[in-house]
């Protein structure tokens, strides 16, 4: 049997044995080194457990002459490298998986900026400090700045899109969810460009728009910049079909918001022949809705009673037949009459005299006079609760329709991702060929980041922070070179497990 030991020595250092002992009561102890300080101690522990897996002889650490290469005996030992190499390694396999070294062809540069973006978004020059961190050799900033109109150039970014497409598995019955953001720059005037517009946030600098297409779960298939000045609506059919012509997809059905969709845009769709799932908005209480409650007088709607409308084409049309689905939420109806109740309240004390004049929809004037609009507050209350949703798509179920829609919480998560997680506002960059670089980098990351959260079901930003603190290191011990690395949690090496059990890509 034999086992490893530490002693103190009579000059205060501690001596790493190997203990060899047998049944009879024999020892035969072989000494392995001495240390001055905890660090060294671990390392010849780690020797000696080795020498003992390996069945080798002694084994000579140089200790002595390493320490006095420092300027001390028994001084610290040089470390020769410190590399973030679990996290590394696992972000180059999601990135690798994805098929985006094929479609950037090896290019080491855009592999670096993107994997650094999730790791600690940062600009650009501080990425390459983000490198040497995690221990990787980093490009020079001259080199990126040569490489940044590549990673602007439509071709490059068609190939990052037909791999995004190819591992999502679109076909012509394939679900695509559409939405916008905008980003906004510190600038004083628009370029042409970055134009001030209607700004989700609220703010009055210039801007640019975002178009983001993704599969049903939220994983991206294509980004696309627009001037900051663009109406929102004018956006979605020009990504869609552009992406539909890339990818050679004769249909697909578009779920978006009712907010995405003006009846221009929607029958510039059904001109398309595209298939889609629309929120809509319900101007006035649908027939049948009101002809169920003229059957049921007195009776509540069910949480959740859906009613069916078919809506099919007339001879004249140039369009599908098409149904609208209406679905009855309690909580929706709370909500809602809540709001209701507090703008009612407001409206009262306004014509009043309480309050001064505000907005408020239910607030009517007539001249001088202020009045409360009944009647508008009486439609608001019969719609509450309602939501409808159509939809062109033949034999499809209320049911999936409505799940369908509902999946835009997918597309939300996305952006939330790419514009907290991975700061996608290009805060740094102010020519158009550097915002599209960059946006094609962030692009790159989001679908790393949404791989990384399916294979592990961990969030990206958990992830990073959790494999980021074991690092890998390299120490030299005279002429002999030690690996060492802190002990893995179980939850992190099942993470990792996931990730590199996960299979190559097959396009």
């Amino acid at each position: 049997m034999a086992y490893v030991r530490t002693v103190k020595t009579a000059s205060g250092a501690t001596a790493v044995q190997i203990v060899h002992s047998s049944r009879r009561g024999s020892r035969d102890i072989e000494h392995v080194g001495s240390a001055h300080d905890d660090a060294e101690v671990e390392l010849l522990k780690a020797a000696a457990r080795q020498r003992l897996a390996a069945g080798q002889g002694e084994l000579e650490l140089g200790l002595e002459s390493a320490g006095q290469a420092g300027g001390r005996a028994g001084g610290p030992l040089p470390i020769r490298s410190s590399r973030m190499g679990h996290l590394w390694d696992a972000l180059s396999r999601a990135y690798d998986a994805l098929g985006f070294d094929a479609a950037a062809e090896g290019d080491e540069v855009f592999r670096g900026l993107v994997l650094a973006r999730i790791i600690e978004p940062t600009s650009k020059l501080d990425s390459l400090r983000v490198l040497d961190e995690v221990g990787v050799q980093a490009p020079s900033y001259r080199t990126v700045n040569r490489r940044l109109p590549v990673f602007a150039a439509d071709a490059w970014r068609e190939r990052l899109a037909a791999v995004c497409a190819a591992h999502a598995g679109l076909g012509p019955a394939s679900l695509v969810l559409y939405d916008v953001s905008t980003l906004y720059f510190e600038a004083d005037a628009g370029d042409g460009f970055r134009e001030p517009g209607f700004s989700k946030e609220r703010r009055l600098e210039p801007q640019i728009t975002i178009g983001l297409l993704t599969d049903a779960t939220g994983f991206p298939l294509m980004v696309n910049a627009f001037e900051g000045n663009k109406a929102e609506t004018a956006t979605m059919l020009p990504s869609i079909q552009a992406f539909m012509a890339a990818h050679r997809l004769t249909d697909v059905t578009i779920v978006a918001d009712a907010g995405m969709i003006s009846d221009a845009n929607k029958r510039d769709i059904e001109k398309a022949g595209l298939s889609f799932i629309l929120g809509m908005r319900i101007p006035d209480v649908p027939y049948v809705v009101a002809e169920w409650r003229q059957k049921h007088p007195n009776t509540a709607i069910a949480d959740g009673q859906i009613f069916t409308q078919p809506w099919p084409a007339g001879h004249t049309d140039n369009r599908r037949d098409q149904v609208i689905h209406y679905q009855y939420k309690h909580d929706r109806a709370r909500r809602t009459l809540r709001g209701i109740d507090e703008q009612i309240a407001k409206a009262e004390k306004a014509v009043a005299g309480k309050v001064a004049v505000k907005r408020n929809r239910f607030l009517q004037l007539t001249g001088a006079t202020k009045t409360v609009n009944r009647d508008l507050e009486a439609k608001a209350r019969a719609l509450a609760g309602l939501k409808g949703y159509v939809t062109n798509l033949e034999g499809a179920t209320a049911e999936f329709v409505i799940g369908a829609y509902h999946q835009l919480f997918q597309i939300e998560k996305s952006f939330r991702m790419s514009k907290h997680d991975l700061q996608a506002r290009p805060i740094y960059a102010r020519k158009r060929d550097s915002i599209e670089a960059h946006l094609t980098i962030v692009f790159a990351a989001l679908a790393v980041s949404r791989w990384i959260e399916d294979a592990t079901g961990w969030s990206i930003k958990k992830f990073v922070r959790t494999a980021r603190r074991y690092r890998t290191v390299e120490i030299q011990a005279g002429e002999q070179t030690i690996t060492a690395a802190d002990p893995l949690p179980d939850d992190l090496q099942h993470a990792l497990d996931a990730i590199n059990t996960v299979s190559q890509p097959t396009h």
